[in-house]
This record gives structure tokens, C-alpha cells and sequence, in this order.
């Protein structure tokens, strides 16, 4: 699940600080925002599997 909360995606050249969001577009400068959270897995790895495992063996 993704976070809603977005970032200015020019705010290196826009802005001194991230400016963060709800909406789709920059309050401050009107350039698209973009989802601040990392992805929370990379579907292509390799050992996801066995780490998946590992974790509903632990629980």
C-alpha cells in the first residue's frame, strides 16, 4: 500500500526544503508531486520468495 502523502518532484530546483502534498500538483510551484514512499518490495527479486517464507515461519 502506498502512502497518499506526495512530494514536489522539482523541489531540488524549486525549493530549499520538500514541499509535501495530498493533491497531484505542487501547491507552491504547480509541478506534478510525486509519491514520497519507497516501493515496499521490488517485485523482481530473486530471494522474495524464501524471505516471505521466513517471515510467516517467525510469526
Amino acid at each position: 500500500m502506498k502512502s497518499d502523502i506526495r512530494v514536489c518532484s522539482a523541489w531540488r530546483e524549486a525549493h530549499d526544503r520538500p514541499v509535501y502534498t495530498l493533491s497531484s500538483t505542487c501547491p507552491d510551484c504547480g509541478a506534478p508531486a510525486e509519491n514520497s514512499a519507497p516501493a515496499p518490495f521490488d517485485p523482481n527479486d530473486p530471494h522474495g520468495e524464501y524471505r516471505r517464507a521466513l517471515k510467516r515461519r517467525h510469526r
